[in-house]
């Protein structure tokens, strides 16, 4: 009898913890899978750095992403949100710091791997920490900024040994310093934005000012190549709106907090990357400068968050693209996150 009537209900209950347990991995896997996909569409882009032109690349990127978006609108209406806006002047500063973001990730990769710009792109949680002081006048503890000038000491333990002359390593650094500060301001208008959800304005309106900055570009510089390459340089829109898809996801499965330490991945991910495509191992000055790097960035926003109200739900500041993100793409990717709607 006992086990007649008990059964019932620890079936319900083991099919509750079952349902959380499947929600909770859900999360970090949609998070992971958008960390890999930017980090393709970087590779991709970094491998046809070497002969096409940054125009031409990114105007084909935009031209697959756009249609493939409509068309899914088409197909699913109401795909991606509303697209009208009360802030079309803030929208059209976002779409304009994911073309820097984009352009400058592109032109920075080909002076240096994967990895190494990535880890340059993870001091984008302290730029927009610095930023939501400055601009949206966020109170930030002093431990927090303690750990933001560890960080960039991870940094620069990592490239010193690097720096060269102008037209080298040096040059690199200084373009993807500049693009991630253009995600940082993109993050911080996202949190501006906030009530006005969905891709739409995220994808829909960058890839029109995409199509209309970069065409005339690849006009004055195009270079014919073999369709293996044009498909390539299309395929990097499936990517990034891919990688989109996947960190929104994300994001409806798990809060902030619970995905933050995924977004260190990319790091990882990035390096094996380098290997696989270019043979080239991390030296120990990257290891090192890493480790700082991924230690600060969590010790940052550990501070962030005690200093909170407990009555205050925590909100993470990703801590480096997850997400994506244009992950360095421009993706950010994404963008390179989406708890911002974070695309490329």
């Amino acid at each position: 009898m006992g086990s007649a009537v008990d059964g019932p209900g620890a079936a319900r209950d083991n099919q509750g913890e079952k349902a959380r347990e499947e929600i909770g991995v859900k999360g970090p896997a949609f998070l992971l899978a958008g960390i890999l996909l930017f980090a393709l569409n970087d590779a991709n882009s970094k491998l046809l750095s070497g002969q096409y032109g940054l125009g031409q690349v990114l105007l084909l990127r935009y031209t697959m992403l756009l249609p493939a978006f409509l068309l899914a609108r088409l197909l699913m209406p109401g795909f991606g949100g509303p697209i009208a806006t009360r802030h079309p002047r803030l929208q059209a500063i976002r779409a304009c710091t994911m073309m820097v973001s984009a352009g400058g990730f592109f032109l920075g990769f080909r002076h240096l791997p994967l990895g190494e710009g990535y880890l340059v792109f993870f001091t984008a949680p302290f730029l927009t920490l610095a930023l939501a002081a400055l601009v949206l006048r966020e109170a930030v503890p002093r431990a927090a900024w303690a750990w933001c000038a560890m960080g960039f000491a991870g940094v620069l333990l990592a490239v010193a040994p690097k720096l060269g002359g102008v037209e080298g390593p040096l040059s690199g650094y200084l373009i993807i310093l500049v693009s991630t500060t253009a995600f940082a301001v993109n993050q911080t208008l996202n949190r501006r934005l906030r009530g006005e959800a969905g891709m739409a304005g995220l994808v829909l309106w960058p890839s029109l000012l995409g199509l209309a900055l970069f065409g005339p570009m690849a006009a004055l510089a195009w270079v014919p190549g073999p369709p293996l390459d044009m498909m390539r340089m299309l395929a990097n829109g499936l990517l990034a709106g891919g990688a989109v898809l996947c960190t929104a996801a994300a994001f409806r499965h798990a809060d902030a907090a619970r995905l933050a330490p995924w977004g260190f991945a990319a790091l990882p991910v990035s390096v094996l990357l380098d290997i696989a495509f270019w043979g080239r191992w991390p030296d120990l000055a990257l290891l090192l400068g890493g480790a700082v790097v991924v230690f600060a960035c969590v010790m940052s926003e550990r501070a962030r968050r005690r200093a909170l109200p407990q009555s205050m739900p925590a909100q993470s500041i990703p801590a480096g693209n997850t997400w994506a993100p244009s992950a360095p793409s421009g993706s950010g990717v994404t963008e390179r996150t989406a708890e911002s709607g974070k695309a490329p």
